[in-house]
């Protein structure tokens, strides 16, 4: 899994297209995605964090906060523009940060009220797609497998040759 300094290193300028979506109207804005423990979806709005250091998410007692740390799978629309159909998405797995020096310069720079019961996650990113009009930019951490010949049946041969 890629840290969004690993991604924004990898591709710069999508990295900045996606971030500039996310933070169109100042503080990050976009709906979270997480795993209910019955496996179905369940949607948040919240406040991304973008730094060159990271993506994180401050997050209240909640069963997001629940689902996240329970199975720390997410994926992240950003909030819909007023002026255009442009949008980014994210997808990875969340991570508590518990590095005492991160969670005060964050809570510092995002004046996260002291004394409130929030938690600092990190969002790695394995998947971004960015989407400007009918044009479509995504970029996986690990690309997919090539297919293996017993999983295509009658090509199997045909598979094979060029393996």
């Amino acid at each position: 899994m890629a840290s969004w300094a690993d991604f924004a290193t990898a591709e710069p300028s999508l990295a900045a297209d996606i971030r500039a979506i996310i933070c169109q109207y100042g503080p990050g804005l976009g709906y979270l995605a997480t795993v209910r423990p019955d496996g179905g979806p369940r949607i948040h709005p919240v406040s991304p964090v973008v730094t060159a250091a990271g993506l994180f998410c401050f997050v209240l007692p909640s069963p997001k906060r629940h689902d996240l740390d329970r199975d720390g799978r997410y994926s992240l629309h950003s909030f819909p523009s007023e002026d255009s159909d442009d949008e980014a998405y994210l997808s990875g797995r969340a991570a508590l940060v518990t590095a005492p020096g991160l969670i005060a310069h964050l809570a510092t720079l995002m004046r996260a009220a002291a004394g409130v019961d929030w938690r600092l996650y990190e969002l790695s990113v394995d998947v971004a797609m960015l989407v400007r009009g009918s044009a479509r930019t995504v970029w996986k951490d690990h690309p997919p497998p090539l297919p293996r010949a017993r999983e295509n049946g009658p090509c199997t041969k045909a598979v094979d040759s060029v393996q």
